[in-house]
């Protein structure tokens, strides 16, 4: 069975188990949230750099090697999406497509996981970019 089909299957029997206007209807306004900041994040995501790295130079930071801005989703103690910068070599850099990022907790201690990735669809499969570093991360709650 291809991927997608799976995906679209999965939705579906969220919405259906889940159902309800008040479930659709957060459901659609998540999903146009995430594609919307990806989107921008996609469309302006040179400009973004290039003021994450005027905001940094003005305090001392500057960076060896190339930088970008891709899309973030986070999740963990809620979900999120918006922009990471990584940074590193500019051939790494430019395999990375999107950062995941979860996180966790037991009891007082509280981990968050970084992973550069070289596709912006999980459903392709994670295959992590190694060399690369997050530098930055803006992002907002869904």
């Amino acid at each position: 069975m291809p991927k997608k089909l799976i995906a679209v299957l999965v939705l579906l029997t969220f919405v259906v188990a889940f159902g309800g206007v008040a479930v659709n209807a957060s459901l659609i306004g998540d999903a146009v949230k995430i594609f919307g900041i990806g989107f921008a994040v996609s469309k302006f995501g040179g400009q973004i750099n290039k003021f994450i790295n005027t905001l940094l130079n003005q305090r001392g930071v500057k960076w060896e090697g190339t930088t970008k801005v891709v899309p973030i989703i986070s999740i963990g103690r809620g979900a999120y999406v918006g922009a990471a910068q990584v940074a590193g070599a500019p051939d790494i850099v430019k395999q990375t497509k999107a950062v995941g990022q979860g996180e966790g907790r037991i009891g007082d201690l509280r981990g968050k996981l970084l992973v550069p990735m070289s596709t912006t669809n999980p459903l392709k499969g994670i295959k992590r970019v190694k060399g690369v570093g997050v530098t930055a991360i803006v992002d907002f709650r869904i």
